[in-house]
């Protein structure tokens, strides 16, 4: 008999609105500096590669956003995603804690990363233009973005980070079928890509450089908007369904976590779960200890700097205030393509500095154990990116198990990985390896931070 526990919510009962962390957190987010002046970006400014709702969001200081209604009807094809008591695994791991996790994996694409796409697509649609372009680490926000251009008749281009199009041809595939155009990056197409090439021809790329390549296509076609996975303020509320939803479904079972759990990359996945959670905390409500896995490889929250910096190797965009490993930063090309962000989400910096989250890093083949783990007592198997929120949570339980205590524990399975087993397969033949970022290549990428750095 499956031990499995679900809790669902009626199929109208999704979010009317995103919540905006900004209201409750102590001194905000720091703005957005124009790299020309130093200065605070402007609407005008933020106008070249955002639509006016998309800027609205992005500076405001109000508690919600309301969902428009064709986007909510859009999500009401997935919407709500279930929650689960994860009984098998908590038998497994013999602890007294009770396991709960989240699962993304339902939408059309197999992530979370269609909540904000579908919105983004939306605004630039109003704001009449033809197509969307973007960039993709493992493929996740590419394939997210491809479906939400069709969805509201627009053309797509991706430029993906080139080891993960090599890794994973089914995600450009799955790009492919939704009718967008998928291109290797660094490439031949825009001057950004030429150089890095002329440099390193066996580059395995980058998000910061194919967030060059993609702000390049966009300035130089007036016609696409540029659209973002991750990271900046706005991505980070429209994915705020997901904790919204949790919340009622942790009533549903008669428990609050004590513990929220999320994987770290640019922070869209970790933010959609753990900011509402944040929110009640702040208000006075009740508070739960939130933990973002990133890995070492990439340890941008667990070794970085809190600096000013671009968030391209291009250095085409704003400067943003945020944990950095560096724009320059070239991470190794392990198989979580969507953690391999050099810089976080403002506000996931903003969560640190107020101690009301905290950041491990955890090596790649652990995950991998993690998530073998969780396949064979849960029955799904977790993208790469999700096996860190999986292995934070199965220590969190550990721990209890150690100390003897019973805890509520609640984490974020961003994903289904269908389209990892060429990874998993690695993994099962010994062949995956677990990369750490030297203290010298850190210094380096460091050093090519802009001279307005410490804040």
């Amino acid at each position: 008999m499956s031990q499995q526990v679900k809790f669902t919510l009626g199929a109208d009962e999704y979010p009317h609105t995103w919540y905006n962390i900004v209201a409750d957190l102590p001194g905000g987010a720091a703005p957005a500096l124009n790299p020309a002046t130093g200065e605070p970006l402007t609407p005008d400014q933020m106008a070249a590669t955002m639509p006016a709702e998309l800027i609205e969001q992005e500076l405001s200081t109000e508690r919600e956003f309301e969902i428009p209604g064709a986007v909510r009807e859009l999500y009401a094809r997935w919407r709500p995603t279930p929650l689960f008591r994860a009984r098998a695994l908590e038998k497994a791991l013999e602890t007294p804690a009770r396991l709960y996790y989240k699962y993304e994996g339902t939408s059309p694409t197999g992530s979370h990363k269609p909540n904000t796409a579908l919105a983004q697509a939306y605004y630039h649609k109003l704001a009449g233009k033809r197509g969307l372009v973007t960039e993709t680490g493992a493929g996740q926000w590419g394939t997210a973005i491809s479906m939400a251009a069709q969805l509201f008749g627009m053309d797509a281009l991706v430029f993906m980070v080139k080891v993960s199009y090599e890794q994973k041809p089914y995600r450009r595939a799955f790009m492919q079928t939704y009718g967008a155009r998928c291109i290797a990056s660094p490439s031949i197409e825009t001057a950004a890509g030429r150089a890095v090439l002329a440099e390193d021809p066996d580059s395995p790329g980058s998000l910061g450089i194919a967030t060059s390549e993609a702000l390049a296509a966009a300035a130089a076609d007036p016609t696409l908007g540029y659209t973002v996975g991750s990271a900046l303020n706005h991505v980070l509320a429209h994915q705020t369904v997901i904790g919204q939803e949790a919340i009622a479904q942790m009533a549903l079972a008669d428990d609050y976590p004590d513990v929220v759990v999320g994987c770290a990359g640019g922070g869209s996945n970790l933010a959609g779960l753990a900011f509402p959670f944040i929110g009640e905390g702040l208000r006075g409500g009740r508070k739960a200890r939130v933990v973002a896995v990133e890995p070492a490889a990439c340890p941008t929250l667990t070794r970085g700097r809190i600096a000013y910096d671009f968030a391209d190797i291009g250095r085409l965009s704003p400067l943003v205030r945020m944990h950095t490993l560096g724009h320059t930063f070239v991470p190794p090309g392990f198989h979580a393509g969507g953690l391999r962000a050099h810089g976080i989400g403002p506000l996931i910096t903003r969560c640190l500095e107020e101690n009301v989250m905290e950041a491990i890093a955890v090596a790649q083949t652990d995950c991998f154990a993690a998530g073998v783990q969780f396949a064979r007592t849960e029955g799904i198997l977790p993208a790469p990116e999700s096996t860190h929120a999986v292995l934070g949570a199965v220590r969190e339980a550990l721990r209890c198990r150690e100390e003897g205590v019973s805890r509520s524990i609640l984490f974020g399975l961003s994903g289904h990985g269908h389209f990892d087993l060429a990874a998993y397969q690695q993994y099962f033949a010994g062949e995956l390896t677990d990369e750490s970022l030297s203290d010298e290549a850190l210094e380096r990428s460091l050093a090519a931070l802009p001279e307005l750095v410490n804040v």
